[in-house]
């Protein structure tokens, strides 16, 4: 029995020695943390023995120990422990208050912390370009339901360019504004009118030459077939025919869906063209007062702004017109004068046909120029069709090296890959009227970000400047000392006179 009192005696000794050491690192680390809480106070854990505690920070400051836990501490252990007060608690920062969880120095206080700033601004920028793609998305879902009155809108803008300098050119005449846009909107009229008239008439008179030469290039054709490295026979040639004779007698119904499609599609053409002409009559008559209609109903801290960027844009819009229909007629007129000596019929025909493609840059005239190698196919072979192909590729690498940086260059600055990337999707989004308004509405867009970002530019060396104004004049002040105030200033400012002596009066 009294063996097991001395051993109780000593297990309590001990405790108590583990006790106070405990307490004494405890108190140790919050003064640490008091010092600084985001440090882990290294040399206190380090000399601490057994695993590293966990630092905490209590919910609220508790009173401190009762005085007597001290002695009691002391008088069972036998040795007098000097006990500092214990350093109030460290309060936890405010990211960790709230999260249910220890605070801890080398952790997160939040999740979001957690995350690499890589990840964080990825994410960011993700959502951002989903929602302008979005918002892309439903602008030209807009675009493509009223397709009729975009496409005409865009139309009239490029007519309107072409049409306005000469309206503008009689204003300064002292012609009416009414008679002037009329007149030169009724001449655009009847110009478009003569080339109709003209390709209408060139293709009733030719075309029963055509038809002929086309029916001697078949059979010429299936002779070649025939003799020719293929050595077909005559019973395979009839069968390919029958075939087609047969796949068009089968799709009668398709062909009679396909002839109201097209129906449809001239009605549709027809009204555009209707609401062009009206659309670019007021343009040219009202273009300004539109315009200005349009900027009020922006925001107010963009309309300085969009007020400087519109001239630009509509400078760069007519420059690019005027040099489209210049390159496009250049080669219209080579291409045609080419066709016609090497004896392909219909070449007047042709080369307005390849003035119309030739609106859509680079690609447009060469698209054109295969129904010319086609007629010279079926009408004078395949030589004279590769010398027309090596007409159309030679003006198209004149066009695209020397007439398009000559002529476009200075007022379009938009690269070839641009131009061709551009004309496919607008080709693929709008079909032949997307890929004609690609890259003038790409031309405009680049002058249009090109003098808000020279706008921003200048507006920021104007305001350094002026802070720099600022700062020296600030520094200047600080440097000269303040100049005397006059005995009755001081008085009023309660400061006492200065009495000068009566030999400083003198």
């Amino acid at each position: 029995m009294a063996r097991g009192g001395k051993a109780f005696k000593a297990v309590a000794k001990g405790m108590a020695v583990v006790a106070s050491a405990a307490a004494v690192i405890e108190r140790r680390r919050r003064a640490a943390m008091a010092a600084d809480p985001n440090e882990l106070p290294g040399p206190a854990l380090a000399d601490a023995p057994g695993p590293v505690p966990v630092p905490r920070v209590d919910p609220a400051p508790t009173a401190a120990p009762a005085p007597s836990a001290a002695p009691s501490t002391a008088t069972a252990v036998g040795t007098a422990v000097e006990t500092p007060a214990p350093a109030p608690a460290a309060p936890a920062p405010a990211a960790a208050t709230g999260l249910g969880r220890e605070y801890h120095p080398g952790r997160p206080a939040t999740p979001a912390e957690a995350v690499p700033w890589g990840l964080r601004v990825a994410a960011e920028s993700t959502w951002r370009l989903l929602l302008l793609g979005a918002a892309l998305y439903v602008l030209f879902y807009v675009v493509d339901m009223l397709r009729l009155v975009a496409f005409s809108v865009l139309a009239s803008l490029l007519i309107t360019a072409l049409l306005e300098p000469s309206v503008s050119w009689l204003r300064r005449r002292g012609v009416p504004r009414s008679l002037a846009a009329g007149g030169v909107f009724l001449s655009g009229l009847a110009g478009i009118g003569l080339v109709g008239w003209f390709v209408v008439w060139q293709v009733s008179t030719n075309l029963p030459d055509v038809t002929n030469q086309v029916k001697t290039g078949v059979n010429q054709l299936r002779d070649w077939l025939i003799t020719g490295p293929f050595h077909l026979t005559q019973q395979q040639i009839t069968d390919f025919a029958n075939q087609i004779t047969k796949a068009i007698t089968t799709n009668t119904d398709q062909i009679t869906s396909a002839s109201i499609t097209g129906a449809q599609i001239a009605v549709e053409i027809l009204t555009a063209l209707l609401m062009t002409f009206f659309t670019t009559f007021f343009f040219l008559y009202d273009g300004a007062k539109i315009w200005n209609w349009a900027l009020r109903g922006l925001p107010r801290q963009s309309r300085f702004a969009m007020a400087g960027a519109g001239p630009k844009a509509w400078t760069t819009l007519t420059a690019y017109v005027r040099g489209t229909v210049c390159v496009a007629f250049i080669d219209a007129v080579c291409i045609g004068v080419g066709i016609d000596l090497l004896g392909v019929p219909l070449a007047m025909p042709l080369a307005v046909i390849i003035f119309l493609g030739a609106f859509v840059p680079l690609v447009g005239a060469l698209v054109t120029g295969t129904v010319a190698v086609l007629i010279a196919l079926v009408t004078q072979g395949p030589w004279t069709a590769l010398m027309v192909l090596v007409v159309l590729i030679a003006v198209m690498q004149v066009e695209s090296h020397i007439l398009q940086p000559l002529i476009l260059g200075r007022a379009v600055r938009v690269h070839p890959l641009g131009v061709v990337l551009g004309v496919a999707a607008g080709g693929i989004i709008g079909g032949i009227g997307g890929a004609v308004v690609a890259v003038p509405l790409i031309a405009v867009i680049n002058t249009v970000v090109a003098h808000l970002r020279r706008r921003n530019e200048a507006g920021q060396a104007v305001f350094t400047a002026l802070e720099a104004a600022r700062e020296a004049a600030e520094r200047t002040a600080a440097a000269q000392p303040a100049p005397a105030q006059p005995a009755p200033a001081r008085a009023a400012a309660g400061q006492p006179a200065v009495v000068q002596p009566a030999a400083e009066q003198l």
